[in-house]
């Protein structure tokens, strides 16, 4: 699969940026997030560079046979009505594996917004694992990890550092995505 990503990804006239390191455990924050396409071109990435990640998607995709085929791919079906314990689950649940890599999203939809979620930062600050910076940034045609940040616990200084990583004019879709 990895050389058919890579092959695939080359015909499409899409650069593959390589990863800084490769931690064996992660958070992939991935942004701008505008199109589906993001998703496709993602799971290419990784599998182009030889790795596996889980995603996070919201479980109304989660049906039959659909839901299958997702889980197979590293889908994690979330309840975006239920708050509080998924940061905890994912933390619980990342520090039981000996390698697990999930992106999220941090803008939670692919409509223009204003505020982040937070969890992606959470989730890596409790399990003590990196925030790997993922860009898939259409105008340069060029996709991949720009760097591994790892939380110090100021939640909201580290999250403008992050979003300060990403622009609108990297996205499918530019006026969907709001800069700091």
């Amino acid at each position: 699969m990895k050389n058919f990503a890579s092959w695939l990804l080359g015909v499409f006239d899409w650069r593959v940026i390589t990863p800084p390191d490769n931690p064996p455990k992660s958070i992939i924050c991935v942004a701008p997030h505008t199109s589906n396409w993001d998703f496709i071109l993602g799971k290419l990435y990784y599998s182009a560079i030889g790795r596996h990640a889980g995603f996070l998607m919201k479980k109304d995709w989660f049906f039959f046979p659909l839901g299958g085929i997702l889980k197979s791919m590293g889908g994690i079906p979330v309840d975006r009505s239920r708050r509080g314990s998924m940061v905890e689950q994912l933390a619980e649940r990342i520090n039981e594996s000996p390698k697990l890599s999930i992106a999220i999203t941090p803008e939670g939809t692919r409509s223009a917004t204003e505020r982040w979620k937070t969890g992606f930062y959470r989730i890596a600050y409790a399990a003590n694992i990196p925030i790997q910076l993922a860009v898939i940034d259409y105008k340069k045609r060029e996709l991949g990890i720009l760097e591994t940040f790892y939380p110090t616990g100021d939640e909201e200084a580290d999250i403008r550092y992050i979003r300060s990583r990403y622009h609108s004019e990297q996205a499918r879709y530019p006026k969907k995505f709001i800069e700091q």
